[in-house]
């Protein structure tokens, strides 16, 4: 196990751990779930967010890349809570959509977020990415500001797609456009690699859940499914 755990792939004299590409590969696959609107996407996510709050504590379990991301690695914990978040929720609005005759329901109507929505996003947004900046640099990670928003973000884009706020797709990519640079900058070649396949699913699944909405009956005000039968196409 010791081995497995410290597994690395050498790529042009670059030590890469295989469990930060195995990590990603289940993210990458939560993400696919999530543009399905699939229960299993939450699941599959917290393996790989485990996998990956060890990877990004560089000095603590002595990366090849040594470098502690605290936003990074605390996010994989907030991602663990809120996915069971999601999955009960998920689990649920399904579940109520098979008792009403929909076999293949999904987990979760497309919804816009809405004024009150995007004041919560905004709000948590500008006041957590400015706290844990502080909180980080004290902390001593590597690009406290970066990593903060990376933090938040993660965070509120993961708590957005609990809800079915189709806004969460766009926090996503405003995630990904500050995670690249600094995550290549950091030598975590891997995730910045999957950062940028991530944005182009991203924007696939912003498509998919935005031209949802123009093809099912609206959600109630907690984005639930709606009590009728709903014939919905993947």
């Amino acid at each position: 196990m010791h081995e497995l755990f410290d597994a690395v792939w050498t790529i042009a004299s670059h030590d890469i751990l295989w469990r930060e590409v195995v990590g990603n590969g289940f993210g990458l696959g939560s993400a696919i779930g999530g543009m399905r609107r699939r229960v299993w996407a939450w699941p599959v996510g917290i393996v790989g967010n485990v996998l990956l709050f060890t990877v990004f504590l560089g000095a603590v379990f002595q990366t090849p890349q040594a470098r502690d991301l605290y936003g990074q690695a605390g996010r994989q914990v907030f991602f663990i809570v809120v996915s069971v978040y999601g999955w009960a929720r998920w689990s649920q609005a399904r579940a109520r959509g098979r008792a009403h005759g929909d076999r293949d329901a999904p987990a979760v109507v497309p919804r816009w977020a809405g004024r009150r929505g995007w004041i919560q996003l905004i709000s948590i947004g500008v006041v957590g990415t400015v706290t844990f900046a502080y909180v980080f640099q004290a902390l001593g990670s590597w690009g406290p500001w970066a990593d903060a928003w990376i933090f938040t973000g993660s965070f509120l884009a993961t708590y957005g797609m609990a809800r079915g706020w189709i806004e969460f797709w766009l926090i996503w990519i405003a995630v990904d456009a500050v995670g690249v640079p600094l995550l290549f900058m950091a030598g975590y070649y891997p995730s910045a690699a999957l950062y940028l396949v991530y944005g182009g699913v991203v924007i696939w699944g912003f498509a998919v859940w935005w031209r949802q909405t123009a093809r099912t009956p609206p959600a109630d005000g907690n984005g639930e499914l709606p009590q009728q039968p709903l014939l919905l196409a993947e």
